[in-house]
């Protein structure tokens, strides 16, 4: 990607360079055992991890405290800082063009916090194990970069676009959320099995993942210098590396597809690219699809 023009977003909080080794919370720290249970149970349960979480701090007296950098600080002009704010900025003047022109309707871009180790949210205690993610509660979206070195060094996606998609498939839960898709499908999920509630939520984030792919195929109209050869080949690398089953797979040896909540590689995939080849918000309605 050729982010060199690219103006940066305003809409980034910089809470690092407090947490220190990676899961230190507060003025204690949370073992990964207990990440490693909060994980599964999300997989074989439907259970929240932040729950889990949440709860075994306060058995060990540890009271979440959310790492904020003092509001007289500057921002931070690292690479990885700098590339976080060209990519929501961009995002932010897309979806803009996008929900003007498609919508008839303003849009609210969200917060983007960089935070390291653990923070505070409106939806609980966020962790670096939980991978990035989007709070609806308070319209942020979390990231902590090291996950950036995990996705190339474990998951072999590598590259700047592949990092984009990452924020890109974020920012797509905030559109579903300003759209009021989320309440709907909360509200649905209510009433629900298990099984059934965590089907629905694959639909959810294949849904995210086709509106980052409408991202990137307007951005790329928009600037043509933007998205440059084998961009989105890298992006459907990261899709494909983080679905459920290849996860499930590395993490416990099998698969448990009534067990999924993100959505098969393929099926990440296909819908990425499907955003990519279209940039129509109208081609993502996953909820109507009969097939994946």
């Amino acid at each position: 990607m050729r982010l060199d023009d690219e103006a940066e977003s305003q809409n980034v909080e910089d809470r690092r360079g407090g947490g220190g080794g990676g899961f230190r919370v507060g003025g204690g720290s949370i073992g990964i055992g207990t990440i490693v249970v909060a994980l599964a149970a999300s997989y074989f349960l439907g259970i929240n991890p932040m729950t889990i979480i949440n709860g075994a701090q306060m058995l060990q007296g540890n009271a979440p405290q959310q790492q904020a950098a003092p509001s007289n600080a500057q921002p931070a002009n690292d690479p990885g800082a700098v590339f976080v704010r060209r990519v929501l900025g961009n995002t932010e003047r897309t979806w803009e063009h996008i929900f003007r022109t498609q919508f008839n309707q303003d849009y609210p871009p969200p917060k983007l916090v960089m935070f390291t180790g653990g923070t505070q949210t409106s939806c609980g205690m966020g962790q670096t194990a939980m991978g990035p993610f989007y709070c609806p509660a308070d319209r942020k979206v979390y990231i902590d970069l090291s996950f950036y070195r995990e996705l190339r060094d474990r998951f072999g996606a590598s590259g700047d676009f592949a990092q984009a998609y990452v924020i890109a498939h974020e920012v797509g839960h905030h559109v579903q959320n300003v759209l009021g898709i989320s309440d709907k499908v909360d509200s649905a999920r209510s009433r629900m099995s298990r099984e059934q509630a965590n089907a629905l939520s694959v639909r959810v984030e294949l849904q995210a993942d086709c509106f980052a792919g409408v991202w990137a195929a307007v951005a790329q109209r928009d600037n043509a210098k933007l998205i440059e050869p084998g961009d989105f080949e890298q992006g459907l690398t990261a899709a494909g590396a983080i679905g459920d089953d290849r996860l499930q797979q590395q993490s416990q040896g099998r698969i448990v597809p009534e067990a999924f909540t993100h959505g098969t590689s393929a099926q990440r995939q296909r819908w990425l690219r499907r955003g990519m080849s279209t940039g129509d918000v109208k081609q993502c309605d996953t909820f109507s699809a009969a097939s994946l």
